[in-house]
């Protein structure tokens, strides 16, 4: 470790208008916006059949769990999708208690802002997201503000269980047409963030944000294929192979082809064979090649389904899907301030609110509880997002309104269509997304009837405006003073892993396995190490961080990846040709 003085860290600006700059749409942007449309219309339109629209905002809340786990592999998604349908009736259970069993505001708000704590707390543990806890906080918000008896608890519970029942298939159906989807486009991303850094690199620019993001990618695709099951499967060893190659061009990013990169990425993105890879770490010149520049995979030896280089990366696998992950209570010590600000903003946000005379104060909370991100900047950022996206979103709910009241179906179709638009533009930027989102919280409430235009519009504005002041002031008053240790805590971490995988890099007795294992987990140590970086440089009120540590510690941990990756022999070590290059990196 370098003994580098620490240099002070200066608090971020808070942004404004950089915090509304739209960004590029997330790959599978349809999916959760056809998913959410598939999962909501029948139930819905079910409900208007029967003339008892009244009763869709229970069927709403179980189908509105499509929303999640659409980065998930199939097997793990089906455990997710049934823990998120389980949490979201857990908080619609304990809400319609509580609304059964008093009328009192203000112990209603309490037990919302504590059920938004505690499902805030628990997504973040278990990194359930997007949408994480801002949709389960919406529904059991809401439902306390629903007039309730104990005995109708039973049959509301029941509705929201077969809508999530419903949603869970929805989320499920694609499976068995697109199989390996999520780790495929996991892959993809890994791929296209390594060409980005290696298009910084060959350009003699520094890159360190694209670095960051490429591992940050590349480690992202390697928990994906890991979470998929220990099954082994031909489509899987291929996927694991083209990871290893961006790995590879991480270690060698100026020698690396980003064309090839892209190209692979565009494959795997597809429906079509996953592309086949050689072994880097072939003595003869690399692949042969046909005439026609296609590629022959079945040089050299072969065990267990592939050459030996590609054997010994499923043995790495192997070992690291050995380890057991970290049990969830250790995983909620540091959220302790993460509650403690959802919890208290919630609570005075609703408070401030019942204040003011509102009907509705589960707005304020839910307002407050959609704030809280890592830090205070990005919490900040979040803040101006979620206003602007509702004073515009006010606005078009004024405009659909005439339409939604032409009868039960036109409300149904709007609120799809508001479901749709919310899903489709959220991932360009959170702004954006809440221009469909508040009307479509707006016309939820016109379920049970239609209420006056004006008289929402005002209230949610006042609402929007209270949530976002008071839940921001909450999270300034709540600041993380434990982000400094855990910063020391992750550069102890890299340098720990760094020393391992030193070591066994010059060892020559050092097996494929170790040398794997220890390599991922410090492509996992440095990964964190940034995350855990950039989360405390945006707290305010705490000890100046090391900074500089931080940056001497990352470029350590690179030199020694590339080491070990040249260890391995999946690069020609200094002074030699590379054959990644001229071969592998080289179009066909």
């Amino acid at each position: 470790m370098s003994s580098a003085t620490p240099t002070p860290t200066r608090v971020r600006r808070l942004p404004v208008l950089g915090a509304l700059r739209l960004g590029r749409p997330s790959d599978v942007w349809f999916k959760p916006a056809l998913s959410v449309v598939a999962a909501v219309a029948p139930p819905s339109l079910l409900l208007v059949v029967l003339g008892r629209l009244d009763l869709a905002a229970y069927t709403m809340a179980g189908s509105l769990c499509a929303l999640y786990a659409h980065n998930r592999p199939y097997a793990v998604r089906a455990k997710v999708l049934a823990w998120v349908v389980l949490g979201m009736l857990g908080g619609l259970a304990v809400a319609l208690l509580a609304a059964s069993l008093t009328r009192n505001a203000v112990v209603l708000v309490t037990v919302g802002a504590l059920l938004a704590a505690v499902q805030k707390v628990m997504c973040d543990a278990t990194r359930v997201g997007p949408p994480a806890h801002v949709i389960l906080t919406f529904v059991s918000s809401a439902a306390l503000f629903v007039p309730q008896t104990l005995g109708q608890v039973p049959g509301h519970l029941a509705l929201a269980a077969a809508a999530g029942a419903w949603a869970w298939l929805v989320g499920m159906a694609p499976a068995p047409l697109r199989p390996h989807g999520p780790e495929r486009r996991a892959t993809a991303q890994a791929l296209d963030a390594a060409a980005a850094y290696a298009e910084t690199a060959r350009g003699g620019e520094e890159g360190a944000g694209a670095r960051s993001a490429a591992y940050a990618a590349v480690h992202a695709a390697w928990q994906t294929l890991l979470a998929a099951g220990d099954r082994p499967s031909t489509a899987r060893r291929a996927l694991e192979r083209l990871v290893v190659r961006a790995e590879v061009a991480l270690a060698a990013a100026p020698d690396a082809d980003p064309v090839r990169l892209r190209a692979w990425a565009r494959a795997v993105r597809g429906t079509g064979r996953i592309p086949r890879t050689g072994d880097p770490r072939r003595d003869d010149g690399g692949p042969r090649r046909t005439d026609s520049g296609a590629r022959l995979d079945g040089d050299g030896p072969r065990q267990d389904g592939g050459p030996l280089g590609e054997r010994d990366e499923l043995v790495g696998v192997a070992a690291e899907r050995a380890v057991a992950p970290r049990p969830l209570w250790s995983r909620l010590g540091p959220l302790a301030p993460v509650a403690v600000r959802s919890a208290l903003g919630c609570a005075l946000a609703g408070y401030v609110s019942l204040a003011l005379g509102a009907d509705r104060p589960y707005w304020a909370l839910v307002t407050a509880a959609s704030l809280y991100q890592a830090n205070i900047t990005l919490t900040w950022s979040r803040a101006v997002q979620r206003v602007v996206g509702n004073l515009v979103g006010v606005l078009l709910f004024a405009a659909v309104t005439p339409v939604a009241q032409l009868g039960p179906l036109a409300l149904v179709l709007c609120i799809l269509a508001c479901n749709f638009g919310a899903e489709a533009l959220i991932g360009r930027n959170y702004w954006l997304g809440s221009v469909c989102v508040t009307p479509l919280a707006l016309l939820v409430t016109e379920l049970p009837g239609y209420q006056p235009t004006g008289e929402l519009v005002t209230d949610r504005v006042v609402d929007t405006l209270v949530g976002a002041l008071v839940g921001f002031v909450a999270a300034v008053a709540v600041t993380d003073r434990r982000a400094g240790r855990r910063v020391e805590r992750a550069l102890t971490a890299v340098d720990h892993a760094r020393e391992r995988a030193a070591r066994l890099a010059a060892d020559p007795a050092a097996t494929p396995a170790a040398l794997e294992a220890a390599r991922r987990a410090l492509a996992a140590a440095v990964v964190d190490l940034r995350a855990t970086a950039d989360a405390a440089a945006g707290e305010w009120w705490q000890r100046a961080l090391p900074q500089e540590r931080v940056v001497l510690a990352e470029q350590a941990a690179h030199r020694t990846l590339a080491a070990t990756v040249r260890r391995q022999g999946l690069l020609p070590g200094p002074g030699t040709t590379s054959t990644y290059t001229h071969t592998e990196g080289a179009s066909p």
